[in-house]
């Protein structure tokens, strides 16, 4: 069966959602639905630098990426942080992961950015297999403050 990847538009939010709050879950978090909302917003307007992508099997989604474009202090060109992607249950290991990201590479190749980059938690060991496959690490450890 053939997969599409293609960036949302404003009629997929409805499909996008379920996949979203997937993701959520499989991270154990809950993001506030009022961030959601902005964030889909974001997807939808050219000045953002967010871009948002749905694979399609058969009319349905099935799976989800994010990625945000930045500056970098190491390059002229920006960087590309792929920060979210997400396959349904039940579809994982059938290669929309990859497709996914390809996507990705794509879209960053094309606004002329230097790199790609992304996180996974430690235990998320399904994932990991692909992108030891595809990337490599960086060997930098993230930390944060939430604000």
């Amino acid at each position: 069966m053939s997969i599409d990847i293609r960036p949302v538009i404003a009629a997929d939010q409805e499909a996008w959602l379920p996949l979203w709050q997937g993701y959520q879950r499989f991270y154990m978090t809950e993001i506030p639905a009022e961030t959601s909302a902005v964030t889909w917003q974001r997807f939808l307007d050219p000045g953002e630098p967010m871009g948002a992508a749905l694979a399609w099997r058969d009319g349905q989604a099935i799976g989800l990426v994010h990625w945000v474009i930045h500056r970098s202090t190491w390059t002229t060109g920006d960087y590309c942080y792929l920060q979210d992607i997400f396959i349904a249950k039940g579809e994982r290991s059938g290669g929309i992961g990859r497709k996914l990201i390809q996507h990705v590479f794509e879209q960053a190749s094309a606004a002329g950015c230097s790199r790609v980059h992304w996180l996974t938690h430690e235990t998320n060991s399904q994932a990991k297999l692909l992108y030891e496959r595809i990337g490599e690490r960086s060997g930098f450890v993230q930390y944060r403050k939430l604000l």
